[in-house]
């Protein structure tokens, strides 16, 4: 089945067509993706497909069932580039979402009987996870043919503790837990939990990430295809915690981490998954790592940048400071991060440095909200190159 996915912007004088193609095929303006959706096995191909290690073409780095405008290396241009999320499915009798010829012919299951959840092979993955993301399509250049192949069998067990193609730190279990949010175990992905403060009893604000700020940060990693994942309560463990007038980084360390995030060991499964993301009043200074997979932000030094920067939107500050702190527990590191001179403009690696143009660069932070992609030349990095999505799982 031929299928054309587009997207259009409304506008009172014409809609505009945006990109969500990858351009990897032979029309240069192409915005649109098309794709073959087949009956039997319940997957497609074309312009969005699985692309695991043991696949033969072009790597889809934006995911299976997500399309990204960037793809086409537009991501600094004006390009009307977007981002869609998409499913195709048909109806299925038993409702577990694996099609009737792959239930007869290749797993042996009743397709009357709903299969979700079922582990047959006790690998820690269920069986409509391994049929959704253990197919692909094998070229055979001979007969220049495609023809279904499986990479996973879930009656057979697999050690999918070890595997994580994407090398974006989740194995394939942690890859099913978090499928409800939309993981894809061959796509990058990056997991926040963010517990915020409520406000004190003698007028001190509570300590909250602008929604703006949310949407800054989703979109400029998702334009790498490292989707972002926040979780500010709707993946239940951002919550808003009690005000503290003063908190120091131990207590972070040791209580915080303990008591709000791993909740006395009963979310013990979302370390090595999320990173731990505090924002409170005041623990002492404006950011800083306590562990590769937490740090904190304060509110008070925040608000006070804020208004020192009053011609810079509050928002941005706030995602700024938080991608920065962010960016430690990605391992980016090199000579422009953290370097206080890079500050002032009478220092001379203020100068050096400024063709630097990331958060990482304290010259940048708090106006910026980007990494750097290492074009600018001398004395420039590429951070999102670079950085290492697996390091922060200690």
């Amino acid at each position: 089945m031929n299928i054309t996915i587009q997207l259009w912007d409304a506008d009172p004088i014409c809609d505009k067509l945006c990109d969500i193609d990858n351009n990897y095929d032979e029309y240069p303006e192409s915005y649109d993706i098309d794709l073959i959706y087949s009956i039997k096995n319940g997957h497609w191909f074309g312009d969005d497909y699985i692309s695991n290690e043991n696949f033969w073409g072009y790597p889809d780095l934006s995911g299976y069932g997500r399309a990204n405008g960037c793809d086409d290396n537009s991501i600094y241009q004006n390009n009307r580039d977007c981002e869609i999320w998409f499913d195709i499915y048909q109806n299925d009798y038993d409702g577990d979402g694996i099609p009737y010829w792959v239930e007869v012919n290749v797993f042996n299951t009743n397709p009357e009987e709903d299969n979700r959840g079922e582990d047959a092979d006790g690998d820690g993955v269920p069986i409509e996870w391994e049929w959704k993301w253990g197919h692909y399509y094998e070229w055979y250049w001979w007969s220049g043919r495609l023809e279904d192949a499986w990479l996973y069998n879930p009656f057979i067990w697999e050690n999918h503790s070890g595997m994580d193609y994407d090398n974006d730190g989740l194995n394939n279990i942690e890859e099913y837990l978090t499928s409800q949010w939309g993981s894809d175990p061959f796509r990058k992905d990056l997991f926040i939990e963010l517990d915020q403060m409520e406000a004190g009893q003698n007028g001190e604000p509570a300590s909250i990430l602008p929604e703006d700020s949310k949407d800054m940060l989703c979109t400029v990693y998702d334009k790498h295809n490292i989707v972002y994942h926040l979780d500010d309560g709707c993946m239940g463990g951002g919550e808003i915690i009690p005000f503290s007038k003063e908190i120091s980084g131990k207590t972070l360390r040791e209580s915080y981490y303990e008591n709000y995030f791993l909740h006395n060991g009963e979310n013990e499964w979302r370390k090595g998954i999320f990173h731990y993301a505090l924002l409170v009043y005041d623990a002492g200074f404006n950011g800083y790592a306590i562990r590769r997979d937490e740090f904190q932000i304060s509110s008070k030094y925040i608000e006070e940048k804020c208004k020192q920067l009053f011609f810079i939107d509050r928002s941005i500050v706030y995602a700024s400071v938080f991608m920065h702190e962010t960016g430690h527990s990605l391992a980016i590191y090199n000579p422009g991060v953290d370097n206080p001179d890079t500050m002032y403009p009478w220092k001379l690696d203020y100068w050096k440095y400024r063709p630097y143009k990331s958060c990482m660069n304290y010259g940048y932070t708090y106006i910026l909200v980007d990494y750097s992609d290492g074009s600018h030349g001398m004395n420039d990095f590429d951070d999102w190159h670079d950085l290492d999505l697996t390091y922060f799982d200690e």
